[in-house]
């Protein structure tokens, strides 16, 4: 016999595919939904539609955005010359937070993880060695996680692109091994960015 009824369940069970969300979180956000007027409810499940619909991939850098080119890659006061290489949209929004940074940036969508199936052609890396074999590009700054997904990932593009006749630098460890960029103060990542080392 079903606790509750049948569309009910399906709501908490959608939540609970969310990352970070368990059984009882999803159930309390399944009561809160139901708990909305109409209107309230119906803006909600248009606004998770609208984002589907407009969001997409910066053709350049692979941030999201609702515009053709992002804002980043579309400044012009931007330094283009320099790539902070990422592993999700997230991390860009942490190295933004310490206002220091004036270059641009690329999104893998993910790292290099053989026990989660994860290999090089499954992230955004043929989108960052084309811009760099544009010949614009002076430096690329790695910036993803100082764990053991984020080095390998780190290791394996300096290898690919030293060859191109770009530097390729590494955030200095001014933020903790095994930490996630967008726990970082901006004191901890405007050091870390100003400590880059050569790889």
């Amino acid at each position: 016999m079903r606790s509750f009824p049948a569309a009910l369940e399906r709501l908490s069970e959608q939540f609970a595919r969310l990352p970070g969300i368990g059984s009882k979180t999803a159930q309390r956000l399944a009561f809160y939904m139901l708990g909305l007027p109409q209107d309230e409810a119906e803006e909600f499940a248009e606004t998770i539609l609208q984002a589907r619909r407009t969001v997409h991939l910066c053709p350049i850098c692979q941030n999201l955005t609702d515009q053709d080119v992002c804002p980043i890659c579309a400044d012009p006061e931007r330094d283009q010359s320099l790539i902070c290489v990422v592993a999700e949209p997230k991390d860009v929004i942490a190295m933004e937070r310490a206002r220091e940074y004036t270059g641009v940036y690329h999104v893998l969508h993910g790292v290099i993880s053989p026990l989660s199936h994860v290999g090089p052609d499954d992230i955004r890396i043929r989108e960052l060695l084309e811009r760099v074999q544009s010949g614009t590009v002076r430096e690329i700054i790695m910036a993803t996680n100082p764990d053991t997904e984020g080095e390998a990932t780190a290791m394996y593009l300096s290898r690919l692109l030293r060859g191109l006749g770009v530097k390729v630098t590494r955030l200095a460890y001014g933020i903790p091994v095994g930490s996630q960029l967008e726990y970082a103060d901006e004191v901890t990542l405007l050091r870390a960015l100003n400590g880059r080392q050569e790889m």
